[in-house]
């Protein structure tokens, strides 16, 4: 007699139960990652060694039993069932209950690392999660924990053990199981292990520059004075630092465009970049939520290329700004007696001129024309405060405020607190799609000059 249970859809969304040992392994990792909200939250656990040793492993063995559990019952082939299903998966509940506690993190991350404990206590040293993670820093490098460092470790262990569960589900793929290894070696060892042990060697000098896998523009803060003037050895030598910025530029205008003509953009991507390590391991659960609209793809390319073109901007402006002692000064308009007469022309003539085309309807892009209109209201809108309070400069640009913005809005809102925070909302790629300056530039020269561009078939 069939049970009144039994389900007959092809699709079977019911619930997926697991067995013993996958909600032994499971809760393994949760608790791992509860010591870490724990110590985040304040506890403390007094030997900070053992606790810190109990959370990493157990995040890593519980991840490592769980995924090997979960996919080797199974035949080999990509198991995608039931994300749908899921709440994690599907945006539901827990999917926003994660963003925002990873959105969280980051803000803290960037802009109050304090609340993180990083020299929150009363002489200076660390409180919190920070003082978690002292006794791995002053194994690596002799020095306590930044929070930069805790999130260095995390970041690190998320790639390695997500990356052992994304091989275990593409086992029968042999090229994603080698990028797989190579995101993993990549991480660990040029982004980790290298750089850490190469600043403790160096304790005694300056914040050490050591990244060789940094291209520029990625780096956001490449250009700034410390990094440059790092490792600066005698007042008679020159900054070492200079060498890492020389080298990100070669990286950039030459061994980039060789390897892309060779191996497609991908080479970079999904093969070294961190921010695409995460996104192919952690987010690897997320990637069904990215959007395939095309309206996403139009603000995609506008986007994209739009940043490409701050940060030369930004770069041409904090360079000539350090070799020559000169702040870097862009003065888009300046307004007097004739010029904000003229000003006030233009506005009123382009206004009406998009009106009376939006109202005759010669183009299907009026919602485009109707935006057009709001931004060039918004600028008039400035020049015309700019007369009236008696200002003569308008939309005056000094390259310290290019390099605060493109950090704070480029480089730590986008790529971190928006790129990362919201994977299970909106995917795993939103900054790999819509704001990372290298992704653009490959892409361009990826269609136009390289044997593996993508193309259409009409």
């Amino acid at each position: 007699m069939e049970s009144k249970n039994t389900s007959y859809a092809i699709s079977n969304p019911h619930k997926v139960k697991l067995d013993p040992i996958q909600k032994v392994s499971f809760g393994t990792a949760i608790v791992g990652v509860l010591i870490l909200l724990l110590a985040w939250a304040g506890v403390d656990f007094k030997n900070n060694s053992i606790f810190l040793a109990l959370s990493l492993g157990m995040i890593f063995i519980g991840t490592f039993i769980y995924s090997r559990r979960t996919y080797l019952l199974h035949p080999e082939g990509i198991k995608n069932n039931h994300v749908w299903f899921n709440t994690l998966s599907n945006r539901g509940v827990w999917a926003w209950s994660l963003g925002i506690l990873l959105t969280g993190f980051y803000v803290l991350l960037y802009w109050f690392p304090q609340y993180l404990g990083n020299g929150a206590g009363t002489d200076g040293t660390n409180t919190g999660i920070v003082a978690l993670f002292d006794p791995l820093s002053q194994l690596l490098k002799s020095k306590n924990a930044s929070h930069w460092f805790v999130y260095g470790t995390i970041y690190s262990l998320l790639i390695l053990s997500l990356g052992i569960k994304f091989i275990y589900k593409y086992r029968h793929n042999r090229y994603q199981i080698i990028r797989t290894v190579v995101v993993i070696m990549s991480q660990l060892i040029l982004a980790y292990f290298i750089p850490e042990i190469l600043e403790g060697l160096n304790a005694d000098k300056p914040y050490f520059v050591k990244d060789l896998k940094q291209i520029w523009p990625l780096n956001y803060y490449i250009t700034e004075s410390w990094y440059l003037n790092a490792m600066q050895v005698e007042q008679n030598v020159g900054p070492s630092g200079l060498f890492y910025f020389f080298w990100a530029v070669i990286l950039f205008l030459v061994i980039t465009p060789v390897l892309t003509y060779y191996v497609g953009k991908r080479w970079y991507c999904s093969w070294v970049c961190g921010c695409g390590g995460l996104a192919e391991t952690a987010g690897d659960p997320f990637r069904h939520l990215s959007s395939k609209k095309l309206s996403a793809w139009k603000i995609e390319r506008w986007l994209i290329h739009g940043i490409m073109v701050f940060v030369l901007i930004m770069t041409i402006a904090v360079f000539y700004t350090y070799f020559s002692g000169k702040e870097f000064d862009i003065k888009l308009f300046t307004i007097d007696k004739t010029t904000f007469p003229i000003a006030a022309l233009i506005f009123v003539g382009i206004s009406f001129g998009a009106m009376l085309y939006t109202y005759l309807k010669l183009s299907s892009h009026n919602k485009f024309i109707l935006v057009g209109t709001v931004i060039l209201g918004l600028i008039f809108g400035a020049i015309l405060y700019a007369y009236l309070t008696g200002s003569s400069d308008v939309f005056l640009v000094k390259s310290k405020f290019l390099k605060k913005w493109y950090g704070f809005g480029v480089g730590a809102a986008f790529s971190g607190v928006v790129g990362v925070g919201i994977y299970p909302v909106l995917g795993s790629r939103v900054w790999c799609r819509f704001g990372c300056p290298m992704a653009g530039y490959m892409g361009l020269f990826q269609r136009f000059k390289s044997r593996f561009k993508i193309t259409t078939n009409g």
